[in-house]
C-alpha cells in the first residue's frame, strides 16, 4: 500500500484523522492536542522555507516540466543563494493557504511550478491521476511513483484535498510508440503540509508529528460516486467542511457518501429522483424507450412536500420513480 494512503474511515471518530497500519508505528506517543500542535508545526515549516531555495531558472527554462524537475536543497552555511538568478528561496516563492480541519485552523504552503493546461479542477473526493514524490525536510524519500498512478482524494492525507483542488489537469497527452504516454501542461508544484494534514501522530515508518513535503504532477481527474447513488461524492459533504466522514443524515453510521439511502426511508436515493426527464437520448430504466423515463438523473432538485429538504434528505418524502 502507498503510504499516501490512510485508514478507510473510522467510524468512531467520524472524520479522517487515523493513519493506516497503526499498529505499526516505531514509538508510541500520547496523542498531542492538535492546537498546540499547529503553533510548532508552522514554526518548522516557516523555518524551512526560510532556510530552502529551489531550481526556479531551471524550470522556466523547460516547456513541460515535472516534479522530478523540481530541486529543493538548504542554503549553504552562509545564508546566501549560490546563483541568484536562477534560483529563489522557498519563502519568498511560497502561496500561504490557510483551511479547517477538525476543529483546528491550519497554515500549509504551496509552491505553484504549472498551474495546469486543462479546463477541469478535482473536487476534493475524486479520483486523481498523478506522480509524486514525498519526504522529509532533510530530503529523505519516504514514498513516491515514477509512473502515473490513479488516487482517490477521499482516502488521502487532507493536505491532498486541499492542495491539488487548486491545480488544473494537464491539457492533453500525447502516445508515443514505445507505448508510454506524455501529458502536455499537466498541473505541477509542492506541497508544504503540517503533521496536522498529513498523519498527525503517525504512519508506519514516518514518525508522529513529522510535517511533510509532496512534489506533484496532476495529470487527469474524474468524479467520484462513491455510492453510484447518481449524487457525486463532493455534493454529498452536505455541512461544506471538506470531510465526508461527518455527514450521516439518518444516523446509521453509513456516512452519506457511503450510503445508498441517505435519508434511510427505505427509498434508494438514485430512485427519489422524480423531476421530468430532460434527456430523451439516454434509456435510464432501460425498457428500449428513452423518452419515458422519470428522473432527470440528479436526486438533489426533488422536493415533493415543498419543506426545503431534498427528498433524498427527507425521510418523509418516500415517493419513488419506480412507483
Amino acid at each position: 500500500m502507498s503510504k499516501l494512503h490512510k485508514l478507510t474511515i473510522v467510524v468512531v471518530s467520524l472524520a479522517f484523522f487515523a493513519a493506516c497500519e497503526q499498529d505499526d508505528l516505531v514509538d508510541t506517543l500520547p496523542l498531542r492536542d492538535r492546537a498546540v500542535q499547529q503553533i510548532a508545526d508552522r514554526d518548522s515549516l516557516l523555518s524551512y522555507l526560510s532556510s530552502h531555495y529551489y531550481n526556479s531558472g531551471d524550470l522556466m527554462a523547460l516547456t513541460n516540466p515535472s516534479e522530478a524537475d523540481i530541486v529543493i536543497e538548504s542554503l549553504p552555511e552562509d545564508g546566501n543563494l549560490p546563483d541568484p538568478e536562477n534560483q529563489t528561496l522557498l519563502i519568498e516563492a511560497v502561496e500561504v493557504h490557510t483551511t479547517t480541519y477538525l476543529d483546528v485552523e491550519y497554515e500549509y504552503y504551496i509552491l505553484r511550478i504549472r498551474q495546469g493546461g486543462g479546463d477541469e479542477r478535482p473536487h476534493f473526493s475524486d479520483d486523481v491521476r498523478v506522480q509524486y514524490s514525498g519526504s522529509y525536510f532533510d530530503g529523505s524519500i519516504f514514498d513516491s511513483r515514477v509512473n502515473p498512478e490513479e488516487l482517490d482524494l477521499t482516502y488521502l492525507v487532507p493536505g491532498w484535498s486541499r492542495v491539488l483542488t487548486q491545480f488544473n489537469v494537464a491539457e492533453g497527452f500525447t502516445s508515443n510508440p514505445d507505448g508510454t504516454v506524455t501529458y502536455n501542461n499537466p498541473g505541477v508544484g509542492v506541497m508544504f503540509l503540517p503533521s496536522g494534514l498529513a498523519y498527525f501522530d503517525g504512519n508506519g515508518a514516518i514518525p508522529p508529528y513529522t510535517n511533510l513535503v509532496f512534489k506533484f504532477a496532476l495529470f487527469q481527474m474524474s468524479i467520484n460516486d462513491h455510492d453510484a447513488d447518481n449524487i457525486p461524492s463532493f455534493l454529498e459533504d452536505i455541512d461544506g467542511d471538506l470531510n465526508l466522514a461527518s455527514d450521516d443524515t439518518d444516523g446509521d453510521f453509513n456516512f452519506n457518501f457511503n450510503d445508498a439511502d441517505d435519508d434511510g426511508d427505505g427509498v434508494l436515493t438514485k430512485d427519489e429522483d422524480l423531476e421530468p426527464d430532460t434527456d430523451l437520448t439516454v434509456d435510464r430504466d432501460g425498457d428500449g424507450d428513452p423518452t419515458n423515463d422519470i428522473g432527470d438523473g440528479d436526486p438533489t432538485n426533488d422536493d415533493t412536500d415543498n419543506d426545503g429538504i431534498p427528498n433524498y434528505l427527507d425521510p418523509d418524502s418516500t415517493g419513488s420513480r419506480l412507483d
